[in-house]
């Protein structure tokens, strides 16, 4: 305290009266202005405060979002942040020379757990029958633990087999599609395949409509250059992904400047079937020709020579040159007489239709499966396969065509035969309604608004 008094005293000797006055007065006004001016520290903590509170009160305006749970995983999602949306799950295509058996080793699965599944009902049978292209899934939340098995027999359709306990419990799987109409067209310029394929045609659907009018054109041999076709058909969508064509809706078909109509109609008993615009079912008693794919080799020709005998002998029927192994059809429902080698004919299978009608099919490699005498078969069914035996230079099929024991023409004699049933008067009205919305639509097609057969010029030669 001494030492402080000293030090005042000495500074009062060094400095005049009015310098201490001056001093006293500037630390005064220094300590006031440090007083009232506001701390810049604290007015930062205020506003972050105040920052931080808008955004949690915004933030909690909001609903917070739930994370997306995958339905197969959902029971095996333990809490904590959101696993993969495959978690759990093998995926695999059988490939061929799979079998149940090697799968399930594949994706590290017991036998045990092979015979529960296979055991678990009746509708476990699809699994004895894995075909290439299936899709499985196995769902397996732990190693070594089948939970659920999906079998997909088609984009659409398959099994799904879920452990209960010891024990599968096996449900259906039915997928709706999402189904669109599609018009395409096309012009024969070589043949009617490579027509549908320029015009993007799914080789089923030209399938589809080559026997629809299988009755009333013989595709082996009556297309022409400039002949002329639409097709309305369904396209399949699955989650928005195409998954294949439909059925066919309608389809028209203009050949030698003559048209053919035919649209797909099912009555109010839910009986369905294509059917021209006059209500006559597609459907003949007899195909035109006994083949799928073809290019024809001799037309019928009484005085044909023989290509072995080198004579003139009556060639009593068509034959089809095709590669070995083609499969022949049967032309019309029947049972077959005969199913064995015939001399000259090789392989030969013959089929006794109703009425007095009767079709030969001869020169077979092979004889299709259950194809034996009595055999009941039915229109387009196949009973054979395109050969060479017997007489024959090369594989090809020798058509015959008889009417009580006489050879007739088969390009000409299903003319001559019994029109094909037609739909009852009362149910014009409301095929016709259905028949004309169809129609419309192929003109709809055109630019010009016409049917083809109003554009047709004069009738071209044949495709070679």
């Amino acid at each position: 305290m001494e030492q402080i008094v000293q030090a005042q005293r000495a500074i009062r000797k060094h400095f005049p009266r009015n310098h201490l006055f001056l001093a006293g007065g500037l630390a005064l006004i220094l300590i006031a202005v440090t007083v009232l001016l506001p701390d810049e520290s604290a007015h930062g903590d205020r506003l972050y405060q105040q920052s931080v509170s808008e955004e949690l009160s915004a933030a909690t305006a909001q609903p917070v979002p739930t994370p997306a749970v995958p339905d197969g995983t959902r029971e095996s999602l333990p809490v904590g942040p959101q696993l993969p949306e495959n978690y759990g799950w093998t995926e695999l295509t059988v490939a061929p020379g799979d079998t149940l058996s090697s799968i399930f080793t594949k994706v590290g699965l017991s036998a045990q757990e092979l015979h529960r599944v296979v055991s678990s009902s009746d509708s476990s049978s699809v699994l004895n029958r894995l075909h290439p292209g299936y899709q499985l899934g196995f769902f397996m939340p732990e190693e070594g633990q089948l939970n659920k098995l999906q079998v997909l027999t088609s984009p659409l359709e398959g099994f799904v087999f879920t452990r209960h306990d010891t024990r599968f419990e096996v449900e259906p799987i039915q997928r709706t599609p999402e189904i669109l109409e599609v018009i395409k067209q096309g012009e024969i310029a070589d043949s009617l395949f490579m027509a549908a394929q320029r015009a993007d045609i799914p080789a089923n659907i030209i399938m589809d409509m080559a026997d629809i009018f299988g009755g009333v054109i013989d595709f082996l041999l009556d297309p022409r250059q400039g002949d002329q076709f639409s097709i309305i058909y369904q396209e399949k969508y699955l989650d928005g992904e195409y998954i294949g064509p439909g059925e066919i809706i309608g389809a028209q078909f203009i050949n030698r400047g003559r048209e053919h109509v035919a649209v797909h109609y099912e009555n109010a008993e839910g009986e369905s079937g294509f059917f021209s615009p006059d209500g006559e079912s597609m459907q003949k008693a007899f195909l035109r020709n006994p083949l799928d794919v073809f290019r024809i080799s001799s037309n019928f020709n009484p005085n044909r020579r023989h290509p072995i005998l080198n004579t003139i002998r009556a060639h009593k029927g068509t034959d089809y040159a095709a590669p070995t192994g083609t499969p022949v059809r049967a032309t019309a429902d029947g049972t077959v007489t005969w199913a064995a080698r015939n001399g000259s004919f090789g392989n030969l299978v013959v089929i006794q239709h109703r009425g007095s009608y009767e079709t030969k099919y001869a020169h077979l490699n092979s004889y299709a499966k259950g194809i034996r005498k009595g055999s009941k078969v039915t229109q387009g069914q196949v009973i054979g396969y395109v050969g060479a035996t017997g007489s024959a230079t090369g594989p090809h099929l020798h058509y015959e065509f008889l009417v009580a024991g006489v050879h007739k023409d088969p390009r000409t004699i299903v003319d001559q035969l019994p029109q094909a049933v037609t739909l009852a008067e009362a149910e014009m009205p409301r095929f016709r309604a259905h028949t004309d919305a169809i129609l419309e639509r192929f003109r709809q097609s055109r630019p010009d608004g016409r049917l083809l057969s109003m554009a047709m010029g004069p009738v071209p030669p044949a495709v070679n």
